[in-house]
């Protein structure tokens, strides 16, 4: 398998959950800007819609869409738990939970790295990601993790999320549970592996190093 990302972005969370399942892959870096791979391929012929991630598997065939992806992962290795069993309603809340950070988080904070967004929407939007933590975090306020008391591929999403709230000026500690969700997940071995691999530094690290 081969994950093609770019370093912080929502690739991310199937490069966690690669490594929370212990599966053996290769990473090709993408220049959004150019559609270019670090080994000189066009991206577009690999994935047209231009975009990470995306899931090389066996050279054959290839997912993308974040949702897909993670799910196809967590079912590699059923007995890790990633994900529940396909077909339980357990697995029905897991895509709920999926489809709600790629729709009402993802997709929010996408306009907000664009400097070419209005500042009046980009007030709207800001707005709408503080109810959409606000209604995560009374969530989290009972359970250690998304969908209870185990990771699941949710959490790799949702943590990627939470990354990205200081990168647009989002202060995460006014949702406290959330801050130290986030901290308790930026240390589980995955996932200081999968950002090390991208040369990245935790959103704590670098707010307690200054």
């Amino acid at each position: 398998m081969k994950l093609y990302y770019a370093p912080g972005r929502c690739s991310l969370a199937p490069h966690i959950a690669l490594r929370e399942a212990d599966r053996r892959f290769d990473l090709e870096r993408v220049d959004l800007k150019t559609h270019l791979t670090a080994s000189g391929r066009d991206f577009l012929e690999i994935n047209p819609k231009g975009y990470v991630p995306c899931l090389e598997i066996d050279g054959s065939e290839t997912l993308t869409e974040n949702p897909v992806i993670l799910q196809y992962i967590a079912d590699l290795v059923p007995d890790e738990r990633l994900a529940p069993p396909a077909g339980t309603f357990a697995r029905y809340h897991l895509q709920e939970w999926l489809a709600f950070i790629s729709t009402e988080l993802h997709k929010q904070f996408g306009p907000l790295f664009h400097s070419t967004t209005p500042q009046a929407w980009q007030s709207v939007l800001r707005g709408k990601i503080g109810e959409r933590m606000t209604y995560v975090q009374d969530v989290l306020s009972d359970r250690a993790f998304v969908m209870g008391e185990r990771f699941t591929v949710a959490d790799a999403y949702l943590f990627v999320m939470l990354q990205w709230c200081d990168k647009v000026g989002i202060d995460l500690s006014m949702w406290p549970i959330l801050d130290d969700y986030e901290e308790r997940v930026s240390h589980r071995p995955a996932v200081e592996a999968a950002m090390a691999a991208e040369g990245l530094h935790g959103r704590h690290r670098l707010r307690h190093t200054g």
